[in-house]
């Protein structure tokens, strides 16, 4: 259902649920505020709100917060109000995380299942305009919307600059005003007082088709998000496949996904996709090194890992088994996993669990010793997962190769008193 009276909102799919609106004590806020509350029990809503003092404006900082805290007593509504330490944040960016931490603590406590900022539609298209103007890829197009992952809501995205002005005038909703918004210091208030402007003298309506531009371009980005999920696979410890894909759009998508989200790289290139989605085309066993990063061509695709990146230090197997002889590499996994079973007694009590050394040997299941790289080679185990497989050594004696088989000198015989089991996953089976 849609207020007839200046601004469009549908509380439609948030009855029933307890709103926590993030309140500065501007016009935007106060006109979402000042709506839920009067909507609220026609949609079944329980409200509260929620104040941020950054303190990144010193005393006006101190007065608005005091201004919300006066009106939210006033209207019976609860109030969770959080201060920054003395001295406030040096930018946006961490007063942004700031007050996500403070959101996550009212809905960790139950005390809301949604927050809701007052984001509207102007709001959209300066960030579309700005991200464009940053040479964003599709993803920066879609503008601002809900965020269930985050349990954020956006009511007033529909809403212009003009329709909470009106509300806020015909209502005679209070609020307080931040002198920081006047000044064109920032970024995003140039766009907002001269390029979005100037847009709408030229075009009018623009903020509005910016605006449905932004949904629809959300819609093309799930798309490609669904199609990156099938040929995106995690290897769990292991770093990541992506199966052969002959679309480049689809392909790159799923590496940069890989490079800068999961790896958290910044200085890719396009040349770096471009090698990538030709690895492909290249022999098994070919390999591509960038940004600490190691792409390498497998059967089941290309493989990206962060072989410098491992943290599993040399700590004591047997002061890390279970008591009933169980060890678990890297917790519980969706994919498949390999059980070795070994016998515990003849493992020395100074073997070690760590990654893969120069001069590692093998005493291959049945007899025969090789180095470990060259059983590795004769087995067929992924160059991508050789620098991360978990192994029980003692000195250079590798006495089990984590989801690939143990040495002849553990196996489990007529003797055995104590078997136990190493489990993690199946180099064989991870993609």
């Amino acid at each position: 259902m849609y207020n007839h009276s200046g601004m469009k909102v549908n509380l439609s799919p948030y009855a029933g649920k307890k709103i926590c609106v993030a309140v500065s004590g501007g016009k935007d806020s106060m006109a979402l505020l000042h709506y839920l509350k009067t909507h609220a029990k026609e949609y079944g809503i329980t409200l509260s709100a929620l104040n941020c003092d950054h303190g990144m404006r010193g005393e006006a900082s101190e007065r608005d917060s005091a201004f919300v805290a006066a009106y939210c007593g006033g209207n019976c509504i609860k109030l969770h109000s959080f201060k920054a330490e003395k001295g406030g944040f040096a930018n946006e960016n961490t007063a942004r995380l700031w007050r996500q931490s403070c959101y996550n603590e009212v809905l960790n406590a139950g005390a809301a299942d949604l927050i809701a900022t007052a984001h509207h539609l102007n709001d959209n298209a300066e960030t579309v305009l700005f991200n464009l103007a940053r040479g964003t890829a599709l993803s920066g197009m879609t503008g601002i919307a809900d965020m269930p992952s985050l349990a954020l809501i956006r009511p007033l995205i529909n809403c212009t600059r003009e329709e909470i002005d009106n509300y806020i005038e015909e209502n005679n909703v209070p609020f307080v005003t931040d002198e920081s918004n006047f000044t064109d210091d920032y970024t995003r208030n140039k766009i907002r007082h001269n390029v979005l402007p100037a847009l709408e003298d030229a075009v009018n309506g623009a903020a509005e088709n910016i605006y449905r531009f932004s949904r629809l371009a959300a819609e093309d980005e799930e798309y490609f998000e669904r199609q990156v999920g099938r040929i995106l696979v995690s290897r769990h410890g292991y770093g990541y496949l992506i199966k052969p894909c002959a679309e480049r759009v689809v392909f790159r998508r799923a590496a940069l996904k890989i490079v800068a989200r999961f790896y958290k790289c910044k200085d890719y290139t396009a040349e770096h996709f471009n090698r990538l989605f030709d690895l492909q085309s290249a022999d098994n066993g070919k390999k591509f090194e960038f940004l600490g990063l190691t792409a390498y061509k497998e059967e089941g695709g290309v493989a990206i890992v962060k072989e410098d990146g491992n943290t599993l230090g040399e700590v004591k197997f047997k002061d890390n088994l279970a008591s009933d002889g169980v060890f678990e590499y890297g917790g519980k996994r969706e994919c498949a996993v390999k059980a070795l079973r070994f016998d515990v007694d003849k493992i020395p009590d100074t073997a070690v669990i760590r990654l893969k050394k120069e001069g590692d040997r093998f005493t291959k299941f049945g007899g025969g010793t090789k180095s470990l790289s060259d059983y590795l080679t004769d087995k067929k185990v992924p160059q991508s997962v050789r620098a991360t497989l978990p192994l029980v050594c003692d000195g250079s004696d590798v006495l089990i190769v984590g989801g690939v088989e143990i040495s002849d000198k553990i196996k489990v015989d007529e003797g055995t008193k104590n078997s136990g089991v190493f489990i993690c996953a199946d180099p064989f089976k991870l993609g």
